[in-house]
């Protein structure tokens, strides 16, 4: 039987994932609609965002190792284009 990842990455060819990432800051919000959760995080060694959506207050990830699923986007921010990752999974390791 395969694993829920496994499956992921095979249906979606541009899917990443990667296990043991560890999280230096974690920042929830609401978005405009106050309808999610936008929630960022930062992984040590990386200089992207990875940002997921939620509709419940999702517990602090600070210092934790998380196993994830993620796609890259490009987006523009202020007139700038910047590379954001879209989290699809995150587990905590």
């Amino acid at each position: 039987m395969k694993s829920p990842v496994k499956k992921l990455l095979e249906s979606h060819k541009k899917l990443i994932h990667s296990e043991m990432m560890k999280v230096t800051s974690h920042v929830q919000r609401e978005d405009k609609d106050k309808i999610w959760l936008i929630n960022t995080v930062t992984i040590e060694g990386y200089d992207v965002p990875f940002r997921f959506k939620r509709k419940k207050q999702y517990h602090n990830l600070k210092g934790a190792y998380v196993n994830m699923t993620y796609y890259p986007i490009v987006e523009n921010v202020g007139g700038f284009d910047m590379e954001i990752m879209t989290v699809v999974r995150i587990k905590k390791s």
